[in-house]
């Protein structure tokens, strides 16, 4: 399974050899320097998606190290274990403190501690046992790495959106992030569910220094999760939620490998009186996260794309054709792209349907808008093209979509509404350029591209079997809509069903689940939003707080969609639920206008029909 199990006594003696692999991966580090009686190790079975369960005696010398209630130095004011500190009362943390508390330089160094400033002298602490000078020495060496990655990451920005709060009060239900193949961890999140424990920073405390102490998963949803210390049992007024990707969640023996002091919460630090078997017991039998696991996320939060990369992406005002684009900015995966010649930008996962590599228009017949840039900024490189989604590959030499064959859409204007379309050009590779019937310009600058094995394109009568509103043609006055009329009196043919796509995968998604979706319609924006229907792979998300009427179809796979917990993830800004209707109309009018740029007035109302803007 995913969380190895933490304790397990059943044990039986490893190798030497074995043991100086684990300690190669720091975890066991000093292993061999403790006793004849922790030289044992619990078996288990290696295989590709296991992780080897904590031996149980390991876990428990390096717990008892840390496992014990911290000590302030008398002298210089650290804190630490008191079992490493010196002298038999435990007062000092170490010689040279103990000497000069009888000394005159006490004085001095109290009044320097009570103003803030570091010790006159380096203390350097008497260790009897070389486990602890190993751990101290790995305890540096990580935290200087951890200094080192936090300066060359950016500040994330807080997140004004508290989905905690909002999940608690609402009972609700999040999807959980192995539904989100396409997000960092979505493919190696395993079996983290509810129970599994973890190290975290004990916020219920006095001390001055930061310590830690054991918490549980009580509820998962997405990135998010809601913990609580070990010891409060049914007692949730020290509940907490933590996104479980960030740095400061660990698993259980993090701090006896790193030199950090496990200390009770302060409400129940007189709870038991033996906190150690407390633990034991509690633990035994337990899953934790994975030793890798901070590793995983530093390497799946690493992304292709890099800026001044050139690509081939839909041009927002003229559907039917595309342009190239720069990488102006990556964040968890999403690019915004400034268009050649234009200041206008335009956001998209890296895995959308809708950018491709530099020549792809031309390999497959697809309109194209040159530019006049003739020679390239210093920096700009054109993306590689294994960098971009792949499609299937299909075979176009038998039968196969012709020009003038129906079939349903999903409208990429009006994302919630499937309306009855026209195949009107079949190009290479198996792309389609398709118009949405009774509304479709002369010159065809409202054609749009899908691949035949897309999603979002479905057989004719797909609606009616699903239950699902159709979008008849505008102006089509024979109303209820009837596929076997409307295809007499236009004289026209169905597309086959069969050469559609109808893989359903097993995707996860249940009806009110929540998470963090794109508003296509303006596709800067992440909202908070809800699965309220599933038909098959297809997904409507309502966005919270917003009508239905601006609701869309999504493909359960569409890289458009994430987890709860994603922006704060990533650093991307979460947009809440809205409080006022009348603020999402004006968003939408103003998007709209970056998505179409019509001729006449005239036009604008046909673009804007399904919002009702005039109505």
């Amino acid at each position: 399974s995913f969380t190895p199990s933490l304790c397990s006594f059943q044990a039986e003696r490893t190798p030497r050899s074995e043991r100086k692999r684990q300690d190669s991966f720091g975890m066991f580090d000093g292993y061999d320097s403790c006793s004849e009686e922790s030289t044992s190790s619990s078996s288990s079975e290696d295989s590709e998606d296991e992780v080897p369960s904590i031996p149980a005696s390991l876990f428990l010398g390096m717990f008892m190290c840390c496992l014990c209630s911290p000590a302030t130095c008398e002298m210089c004011g650290m804190v630490g274990v008191r079992d490493a500190f010196y002298s038999k009362t435990k007062r000092f943390c170490s010689v040279s403190c103990s000497r000069s508390y009888s000394s005159n330089s006490k004085k001095a160094s109290i009044m320097a501690r009570l103003q803030g400033k570091p010790p006159t002298k380096k203390a350097k602490v008497l260790q009897k046992q070389p486990l602890m000078a190993k751990l101290a020495a790995y305890a540096q060496y990580q935290a200087s790495q951890q200094q080192q990655n936090l300066a060359k990451s950016k500040a994330v920005p807080v997140e004004c959106f508290d989905w905690g709060r909002y999940i608690c009060s609402n009972n609700l239900v999040g999807a959980p992030v192995s539904c989100f193949k396409h997000v960092p961890m979505g493919m190696c999140w395993g079996d983290l569910a509810e129970g599994v424990r973890v190290e975290v920073l004990n916020s219920d405390t006095n001390l001055s220094t930061k310590v830690y102490w054991i918490a549980g998963i009580v509820k998962l949803a997405g990135f998010k999760a809601l913990l609580r210390y070990e010891g409060f049992d049914n007692d949730t007024i020290r509940d907490f939620w933590c996104n479980l990707c960030v740095p400061e969640i660990h698993p259980v023996g993090w701090c006896a490998s790193s030199g950090k002091p496990l200390v009770p919460p302060k409400s129940i630090q007189n709870k038991y009186s033996n906190w150690k078997a407390f633990l034991v017991k509690r633990l035994t039998g337990a899953k934790t996260l994975p030793p890798d696991f901070a590793a995983k996320v530093h390497e799946n939060m690493q992304f292709p794309f890099k800026k001044l990369m050139r690509v081939e992406v839909v041009d927002k005002t003229h559907l039917c054709r595309t342009r190239v684009a720069l990488v102006e900015q990556v964040i968890g995966g999403r690019l915004r792209l400034v268009y050649e010649e234009s200041s206008d930008d335009f956001w998209c996962h890296m895995y959308s349907p809708l950018i491709h590599a530099i020549g792809w228009s031309r390999s497959i017949g697809h309109r194209f808008k040159r530019s006049d840039v003739s020679k390239k900024i210093d920096g700009q490189v054109d993306a590689p093209a294994p960098l971009f989604a792949k499609v299937k590959d299909v075979d176009q030499s038998g039968e196969w979509f012709k020009d003038g064959m129906k079939l349903e859409a999903i409208d990429p204007l009006n994302l919630s509404a499937i309306c009855v379309a026209t195949v009107r050009k079949v190009l290479a590779d198996g792309y389609l350029m398709i118009a949405i019937d009774g509304s479709e310009a002369a010159d065809g600058s409202d054609w749009f591209c899908y691949h035949s094995t897309s999603p979002s394109i479905f057989p004719a009568g797909f609606c009616g079997i699903n239950n699902i509103e159709l979008t008849p043609p505008r102006g089509y006055t024979k109303l209820p809509f009837k596929w076997f009329d409307y295809l007499r009196e236009t004289s026209s043919i169905a597309a086959p069903v069969k050469l559609f796509n109808k893989d359903v995968p097993n995707h996860g998604f249940r009806q009110g689940m929540k998470l963090e979706a794109v508003d296509l319609m303006d596709p800067r924006l992440v909202c908070v939003a809800t699965v309220t229907r599933i038909v098959h792979r297809l997904l409507r998300i309502h966005f919270d707080g917003w009508e239905d009427e601006y609701d869309q179809w999504v493909d359960c796979q569409s890289p458009d969609l994430y987890p709860v917990g994603w922006c704060q993830l990533t650093g991307y800004q979460l947009q809440p639920p809205a409080a006022q209707t009348l603020a999402k109309k004006k968003k939408h009018i103003s998007s709209l206008k970056e998505h179409v740029i019509p001729a006449k007035k005239s036009d604008l109302i046909i673009h804007w029909k399904w919002r009702n803007i005039y109505t």
